[in-house]
């Protein structure tokens, strides 16, 4: 293959790569798994697809060796690495992580459209993993929601008071016919003491009237400041999990609870290429 004199001319401007100028950000080098402290499940570019736009969820984990040789290769879609752009990718595809709608989604490469950025031409976001926090910390170089170009002054220095970070969203099993039985003979108990002024009326809580069905919100659409105690729960025993980035004022930061703090982190794990020995026996990390 023959260069034309302005390729040879163009390659000449590029300088090669040194170690210096790889960077991968607070995750290993080479090959790793992401798996969610709070639900102990692993990020999975669902069902091992390959098309744009495939969504990222968590999942059990398929392979429990994390020795390159010994892992089964379907498992491929719970593993991913750094590109030498700075890009968080998977290896089952190759194809990079991007955020769509606060969901992580596989993304193919795309080409400039105007106005730039939008939602469907724009920099893919960097994800940077902090190890001692454990916390996974989502870079964005324009507004994540792409807002009209009349309002992008507006919303500019909205956005960038914020830290995105990637964490599990808790889901419940769905309410039973005993459940229901309950609430409403509760509820036919507690009106006649009502009426007889024995009990004041109160309020419902936001997880009661979530529970009522008066509103019509998944617990993905909730947003983390307004979770109840009850939008805490992760009971139901679907095997997927949701992932969602959320935007995080630095005053909110601080102030959240062990358990949507736990949902926020995350233990970044390198496969290895041989097994750690000790003594006579073989010792493979988990």
């Amino acid at each position: 293959m023959h260069l034309t004199p302005v390729e040879t001319a163009l390659n000449m401007q590029l300088p090669p790569m040194s170690d210096a100028d790889l960077q991968t950000y607070g995750f290993p080098a080479g090959y790793f798994v992401i798996k969610n402290v709070a639900t102990d499940r692993l990020l999975d570019v669902e069902s091992d697809l390959v098309e744009d736009g495939t969504p990222v969820i968590l999942w059990p984990e398929t392979e429990t060796s994390l020795v390159e040789g010994m892992r089964k290769p379907e498992s491929n879609n719970q593993v991913f690495f750094i590109d030498t752009s700075g890009a968080l990718c998977s290896r089952s595809s190759g194809h990079a992580i991007d955020v769509e709608n606060d969901r992580l989604v596989l993304r193919h490469r795309r080409p400039v459209s105007h106005p730039f950025p939008n939602a469907y031409s724009h920099p893919l976001p960097r994800f940077t993993y902090d190890p001692a926090t454990q916390l996974l910390v989502v870079n964005f170089a324009f507004d994540p929601t792409y807002p009209p170009s009349g309002t992008r002054e507006e919303a500019l220095s909205t956005w960038k008071d914020k830290t995105y970070l990637l964490a599990a969203i808790p889901l419940r099993k769905p309410r039973s016919l005993i459940d229901d039985a309950s609430a409403l003979l509760t509820s036919a108990v507690s009106a006649p003491f009502s009426l007889f002024g024995y009990a004041a009326p109160t309020s419902p809580r936001p997880d009661q009237v979530f529970d009522s069905g008066d509103i019509d919100l998944r617990e993905d659409e909730i947003l983390e400041q307004e979770r109840s105690e009850e939008g805490e729960v992760d009971d139901s025993h679907e095997k997927f999990r949701h992932v969602r980035v959320i935007g995080v004022a630095k005053e909110d930061e601080q102030a959240v609870g062990e358990k949507a703090r736990a949902r926020r982190q995350w233990k970044v794990v390198p496969l290895r290429r041989t097994k750690h020995r000790t003594g006579s026996s073989l010792d493979i990390p988990r």
